[in-house]
């Protein structure tokens, strides 16, 4: 696997041209390849960004664009907000303040279409066949430092591969075991796009012979063939489960 990050000019907030920007930079997208993209820069072409100044407490911004949210005293030193939207446990909403020019970056707008939006744009233009766009976000791991990627929205490709009932080594049959393609995909895509200035909001992931590649949205034949885990079933709902989340607006206005 090989991934290539992409540097761009900087895209302003509130709102800029990605299409243009893609299609700057961009001059041949190969077959069988990936175009993993920051979701801030998403974002900003959608123009989902709000004036700091507008806002008199980031709390409400955040509990306005969860579906879930913990009051922020139940965090050590007060340090965010945890929240749950579009079924990930993400801090903040996902909400971003760096490289954002006094503007408050929320996530784009229902991150699936908006991945199949890009997919249809980048095959008009490139007349490329197979191939996967991933929108990607940082994110923290319980119990560790840093960030990681992950998947806000994909398309394109089949996001995860199911071993259930397959044998292993030694003839012992998988009963749980899923490998998630597009999650792992994010994360090597943003360790190389960065996190700080350098520019590079996309990465092309080539060479890549382990996806399946597809003109249409992703349905799962089983239910282990899935991305999603509804949360009364996930094996983290015991810690999910014992706080007290409340109601957050869903980003609903």
């Amino acid at each position: 696997m090989i991934i290539r990050p992409i540097k761009t000019r900087i895209l302003q907030p509130p709102k800029d041209d990605l299409l243009a920007v893609i299609k700057s930079v961009i001059k041949k997208l190969p077959e069988k390849s990936i175009l993993a993209i920051t979701s801030k820069v998403v974002a900003i072409g959608q123009g989902q960004c709000i004036p700091r100044d507008q806002v008199k407490f980031k709390d409400q911004l955040i509990i306005s664009q969860s579906d879930k949210y913990l009051d922020r005293k139940l965090v050590p030193q007060n340090a965010v907000m945890h929240t749950i939207k579009n079924n990930l446990f993400i801090p903040s909403s996902g909400i971003d303040e760096s490289n954002a020019n006094n503007y408050y970056i929320i996530w784009p707008k229902n991150p699936a279409k908006t991945s199949y939006e890009i997919w249809k744009f980048l095959r008009k233009n490139y007349k490329t066949k197979k191939f996967g766009v991933i929108i990607t976000d940082s994110h923290t791991i319980p119990l560790r430092r840093g960030v990681t990627g992950i998947s806000l929205g994909y398309f394109g490709f089949e996001p995860i591969k199911n071993y259930v009932g397959t044998r292993d080594l030694f003839g012992r049959k998988l009963k749980i075991t899923q490998a998630n393609y597009v999650d792992s995909l994010a994360t090597s895509a943003v360790l190389i796009m960065g996190e700080g200035k350098e520019s590079t909001p996309m990465s092309l992931i080539t060479d890549i012979p382990f996806i399946k590649f597809i003109n249409h949205k992703y349905i799962a034949k089983t239910k282990y063939s899935t991305l999603e885990i509804e949360e009364k079933t996930d094996l983290y709902y015991p810690l999910l489960s014992s706080v007290a989340w409340k109601k957050g607006k869903s980003g609903k206005k």
